[in-house]
Formats: C-alpha cells, sequence, structure tokens
C-alpha cells in the first residue's frame, strides 16, 4: 500500500529555496532519503519551496479568491512529502518517526488512493 509522509517544518529552518535545496541533499534529510531508497520502499517525493511562496486559490461562485501564502497559517510550513510502498500503516509509522521533520516539527502520514481501489 502507499502512503504519503508529509514533512512540516518550522519556518525559520528553511527560510528559501537554498535552504531548502541544502538541507534535502545534506547529511540528515540525505540519510533519510538514502535508507527509504536502501529498504526499498521509496516511490518518490520532493522538497518544496518555502511556504511564502505559495499561492492559494478558493473558486466561490463565479469568482477566484487568490491569497499570497500557504493555506494554513501555523507555526509549521508543509516542507516535502515522501510517497511510500509499505505493507501497512505500522510500517509507515516506523519510516515517518524516522524522518528529521518528526523531531522538530510534524510529521503526517496518509494513505494514498490508488486508481481502481477505494
Amino acid at each position: 500500500m502507499h502512503y504519503m509522509i508529509l514533512n512540516y517544518t518550522p519556518p525559520s529552518e528553511y527560510a528559501d529555496a537554498d535552504a531548502v535545496a541544502a538541507a534535502a541533499e545534506g547529511v540528515v534529510w540525505g540519510a533519510y532519503t538514502r535508507a527509504l531508497i536502501e529498504a526499498g520502499v521509496l516511490v518518490g517525493g520532493n522538497a518544496l519551496h518555502p511556504s511564502h511562496t505559495a499561492t492559494t486559490l478558493r473558486v466561490r461562485g463565479e469568482g477566484r479568491d487568490i491569497q499570497d501564502g500557504p493555506y494554513a497559517a501555523s507555526k509549521e510550513q508543509f516542507g516535502g512529502y515522501y510517497i511510500i510502498d509499505v505493507p501497512d500503516l505500522d510500517t509507515a509509522l516506523h519510516w515517518a518517526a524516522l524522518n528529521p521533520a518528526a523531531s522538530s516539527g510534524a510529521v503526517e502520514v496518509r494513505p494514498v488512493v490508488m486508481r481502481g481501489s477505494a
């Protein structure tokens, strides 16, 4: 089953695209990514630009409401995601606990709806 691991980190840790890129290739995040690859569970994933670069869109009636910034105002920012293929939620939670964001922010784990399944 595929699970998405969503990384939420304090905005101060990754203030710009250069910081995000450096972290993604750095010791901590690089080691986590390599561990997922070596275990054969990584399906995909990406780091995201900092939350201040987000644009949120809502359609209300026939109009569009566009807002600069992320959808939710929170202490953490959605910084990236991994999609893993593991047998069950317990295994997904094991990998989520190893995620670097778990120690300074939060990690959300969600099952992915696959085409042709409910």
